[in-house]
């Protein structure tokens, strides 16, 4: 290894002989001009060649003068002893001369650094290895409608998510944190967490007869673990609280094609707690199995599981298929009391049985397919039939007619460039018994919404949509008085970071 110090050191003690040396050819070659050369030399130099051998000759003449005036810097005042700082190598040229004798009295920089990099890098490379392939990710979804009804209380009614007219209005701000397992590396555990406030929140936990306790719950979304079983093509198991897959369409704006949600969005459950299996068959078929505490049930309200039975089919690349069969039973067998027992218990877990409890059961039938028609085109179609009954037929003494409700939805949209597109929705939903918005009706509704995504993670929509019904069931400006149809006007706002890819 070179000693860079002790070698400049030699450079600048041989600096003055090097100048004299230099200074004393300048002069002869300035007292020797070409016309005095010999007569036995070669023929005299060109005027060019004059030219340029001054300016090299200027040029050496300017660097002495450079190096002198170094020189000159570097050379350290006299100093007492007690002035004298052992190890600055210039003012102690003896020590530089030891250190640079003996290199191996000072450790080489590049061994220095190698034995740090083995302190640091196995706790660092736990925390990488921990962190590898989690992700960390943030939205925030706000929106002002405008509802040319002008209700009392700026209510827009079946809406699920944009609630308020005339309002700016936070829809939701979430949180993401996901490690998802990666079975081919060794890691088939996972798991996902989902924080959200806002208005929303009280649409996913606000009822009480769904949920006893919902302000346990209503800042958590989703929250999951993962494991992939090493069965066949994988057999993915959850267990925890996530998101309902029953519709097409999901919980966030800017995974969706339309700003507003649709009615089936609305009425169908929007979580589930409880267990899944995706059973990866092979590349084109997964079958999916839940058992669960109900429809959008953390705590269960009856000792009924819920049950799914569905597949996923993708034939093409551009073609994907959903089916979904649920059955359920969602009538409560207990009633929230003040407490009522000797023995203490959580707020909240005082109950009166419900004797004999209603036993009718839930039957959920949802398929939608999406279609990447063409690279800009994008397409899709949901359909659903839901029917319920409060008892079964076979309860003795009792008997109820079935409601059910029947429609579907279709969607487009375009992609004129990557900052702008285009898509609309066509929804119709038969409501017969009132399951879904209290009265016998025929819901429809059309959408039409604007994108333009200012950069990767800022998105803008523009939204106008129309609601309308066979039945009044929309707010007016007269309290009590309702109409047959609403129009309203939306501008979203929706930003989001992290590195989660594709749909949320």
């Amino acid at each position: 290894m070179i000693n860079n110090t002790s070698h400049r050191s030699q450079i600048l003690n041989r600096k003055p002989a090097l100048c004299y040396k230099m200074g004393i050819c300048l002069a002869l070659m300035a007292w020797c001009p070409p016309g005095r050369a010999q007569a036995n030399a070669p023929a005299p130099a060109s005027a060019e060649e004059v030219r340029q051998l001054r300016e090299v000759v200027q040029g050496l003449v300017t660097r002495v003068a450079e190096l002198e005036n170094e020189l000159k810097l570097r050379q350290p005042a006299p100093a007492t002893s007690a002035e004298k700082n052992p190890r600055d190598p210039i003012a102690e040229p003896a020590a530089a001369a030891t250190i640079a004798a003996s290199p191996a009295a000072v450790p080489a920089p590049s061994a220095s650094l190698e034995t740090t990099k083995e302190q640091i890098i196995p706790a660092d490379r736990a925390i990488l290895d921990y962190l590898h392939g989690a992700t960390l990710n943030f939205a925030l979804d706000e929106y002002y409608t405008y509802n040319f009804n002008n209700p009392v209380g700026r209510v827009n009614a079946l809406r699920a998510y944009d609630v308020l007219s005339n309002n700016i209005s936070l829809n939701q701000a979430d949180m993401v944190f996901e490690r998802a397992p990666d079975a081919g590396a060794g890691r088939p555990f996972g798991m996902r967490v989902d924080l959200q406030f806002g208005q929303a929140t009280d649409t996913l936990q606000g009822n009480p007869a769904n949920e006893p306790r919902p302000e346990i719950y209503r800042n958590i979304f989703q929250a999951y673990g993962t494991y992939v079983a090493p069965i066949g093509n994988g057999l993915t198991l959850d267990v925890g609280k996530w998101g309902s897959s029953i519709g097409i369409e999901g919980n966030y704006t800017k995974d969706q094609m339309n700003y507003s949600r649709a009615y089936w969005f609305d009425f169908l459950p929007f979580y589930h707690m409880g267990v899944r299996a995706a059973c990866k068959v092979n590349d084109q078929l997964t079958l999916n199995y839940w058992l669960v505490n109900g429809t959008n049930q953390a705590e269960a309200t009856n000792g009924f599981k819920d049950e799914l039975f569905g597949f996923t089919v993708t034939p093409r690349k551009t073609i994907t298929w959903n089916f979904n069969y649920y059955l359920g039973q969602e009538h409560p067998d207990r009633v929230a009391v003040a407490p009522n027992g000797p023995i203490p218990v959580q707020p909240g877990l005082s109950f009166a049985t419900i004797s004999p409890a209603p036993n009718g059961k839930l039957h959920i039938f949802d398929s939608y397919v999406s279609w990447q028609a063409k690279p800009k085109v994008t397409l899709a179609l949901e359909g659903d039939y839901v029917i319920q009954r409060e008892w079964a037929t076979s309860s003795p003494g009792h008997s109820s007619a079935p409601s059910h409700t029947i429609g579907g939805g279709a969607y487009a949209r375009y992609q004129f460039t990557p900052k702008m597109a285009i898509g609309g929705r066509a929804e119709y939903l038969s409501d017969r018994g009132g399951l879904f918005s209290g009265i016998t009706q025929a819901l429809k509704e059309t959408t039409a919404t604007f994108d333009y995504k200012f950069a990767e993670g800022f998105l803008m929509r523009y939204e106008w949509r129309r609601d309308f019904s066979n039945q009044p069931s929309f707010f007016t400006s007269t309290d009590g008085v309702l109409n047959k149809e609403q129009q309203t006007a939306a501008v979203g706002v929706i930003w989001w970071v992290g590195r989660k890819e594709g749909a949320w």
